[in-house]
């Protein structure tokens, strides 16, 4: 690998503050700053002292649908198929000759020249973690049912190539943690900041409630974990650890003793703009209506002021709560024995299709659609063919790897197309079949990261980023 490039000067602290100007500039916890043990934030900054290696402010919003979309019921419709595969849904025509879409999402298909599909990618892995893993990072993990990545996931890798010294507001943001994701050998200073991050999000447990990115309430603070990220915790616990700070962190030697990298972790986490990014407050009720005022309408206009306020790579699991009745998860996990998965998607479908096509028409009209991606998607489809397992008889469809579809838009790619397509039973792709290694390809060809380029794993061995994998032709 090529030597780092020299640090450039060195963040200047402004010295010590009162306590109550703590408070007044955004809530910073310094608990885990208080020893010389520096939490690994201050990794973070001390690798975003690498220089960026492209000027675009290329982004992405990936709103990840944790569990796994049911493909046939979505965007990749069969109603000529068998009854046990075509499930109740109809497809309906949109604005792009000859793409149909699932009915319940009328105002989507109303601006499909907004958007592209694609229906041809696949992969091997049909395990949640392991097909997460597989997915975001190009490679396959060789535990099953892994928490955490072996090899770095797409959001590490833009934080670890992006980074910058002069940055106050960070690259990767997500709400919680995937399960089968992480940094992985690029150290913890390249995972996620996150908001309000749920432990369970990153095991097998898929009954917690869904997980917040935007602020939940006046007793939230930004404050920093002792894993570096970013979380939002009550008033009352950042007074508590500012009680609890030994005296000698008022004095300047504290913080002129501070390594550059803390005092920039600082600065980063007492940003206004970090700040105000969480604060749907400051947006119109008009546009919280528009967006919904619903966890997906809230978490998807947050990702836009985040992108908006200068974060690369927004990261955020599309949960949603069920009713008793319907479902006992709050992901997309649709097998029979966790839901019912056709009253589940008459539930989820028209906030999906309010708070989506809300997004897409905000980012056209403030002009963002040539700079920041939106995907959704997860980490596989579901089986085309329809399963009673539970002892309701009720309606499910499993993990399904060899076929799936993902909804772009903007991104400054070419939208209003459908690309691939898969047999009359939406069972496996006929037409331009891709690894799923080819949507990563695009992705880092619009960041402007070499796929090629490897980093050393905890051995020392160079592995690249993507072990193959080339860009989708028809997107860029």
């Amino acid at each position: 690998m090529p030597p780092d490039r020299p640090l450039r000067k060195p963040f200047a602290c402004s010295g010590p503050q009162s306590r109550r100007e703590w408070l007044r500039v955004g809530g910073l916890s310094l608990g885990a700053l208080a020893t010389v043990g520096a939490p690994s934030l201050a990794e973070l900054v001390a690798a975003e002292s690498r220089a960026s290696q492209v000027d675009s402010q290329f982004s992405v919003i990936l709103f990840w649908a944790n569990g796994g979309p049911s493909h046939i019921d979505l965007f990749d419709l069969k109603p000529n198929a068998p009854l046990e595969y075509r499930g109740p849904f109809r497809p309906i025509a949109t604005s792009v000759p000859g793409m149909e879409i699932n009915e319940l999402l009328p105002t989507l298909a109303g601006m499909a020249d907004r958007f592209s599909l694609i229906r041809s990618l696949h992969h091997q892995r049909n395990e949640h973690s392991g097909g997460t893993h597989r997915f975001l990072t190009g490679y396959s993990s060789r535990a099953a049912n892994l928490n955490d990545a072996e090899y770095p996931e797409i959001g590490s890798v833009v934080a670890r190539q992006l980074a910058h010294p002069d940055r106050d507001v960070p690259i990767f943001v997500a709400n919680t943690k995937l399960y089968g994701s992480g940094p992985a050998y690029l150290g913890p200073g390249y995972a996620p900041y996150m908001p309000n991050p749920n432990p369970q999000s990153s095991t097998g447990n898929n009954r917690y409630d869904p997980i917040p990115i935007y602020s939940t309430g006046g007793n939230d603070d930004l404050s920093l974990t002792p894993d570096g990220a970013l979380s939002l915790r009550r008033r009352r616990s950042l007074m508590q650890s500012l009680d609890a700070l030994p005296k000698r962190l008022e004095s300047a030697a504290t913080f002129a003793a501070m390594d550059t990298f803390q005092q920039q972790a600082l600065a980063m986490l007492t940003s206004s703009r970090t700040r105000t990014a969480f604060n749907l407050s400051l947006e119109t009720e008009a546009t919280r209506r528009r967006y919904g005022e619903t966890h997906w309408g809230r978490s998807l206009l947050t990702c836009r002021r985040l992108v908006e306020a200068g974060v690369r790579f927004v990261q955020c699991q599309a949960e949603f709560r069920l009713p008793e009745g319907v479902g006992v998860t709050s992901n997309w996990d649709d097998h029979s024995v966790n839901s019912h998965i056709f009253d589940s998607y008459r539930l989820k479908l028209p906030s999906l299709d309010q708070s989506v096509s809300a997004l897409i028409g905000d980012l056209y009209e403030r002009g963002l659609n040539q700079r920041v991606l939106f995907i959704f998607c997860g980490e596989f489809g579901r089986t085309p063919r329809i399963y009673y397992q539970d002892a309701s008889k009720r309606p499910g469809r499993d993990h399904w790897a060899s076929a799936m579809s993902v909804f772009l838009s903007g991104g400054g790619l070419k939208m209003g197309q459908v690309i691939g397509s898969t047999n009359s039973k939406a069972e496996e792709p006929v037409l331009r079949p891709m690894d799923s290694n080819c949507l990563l390809a695009t992705l880092y060809s619009r960041f402007g990261i070499d796929p090629r380029h490897a980093f050393p794993d905890q051995s020392g061995r160079p592995m690249t980023i993507l072990p193959q994998g080339e860009p989708i032709r028809e997107l860029l």
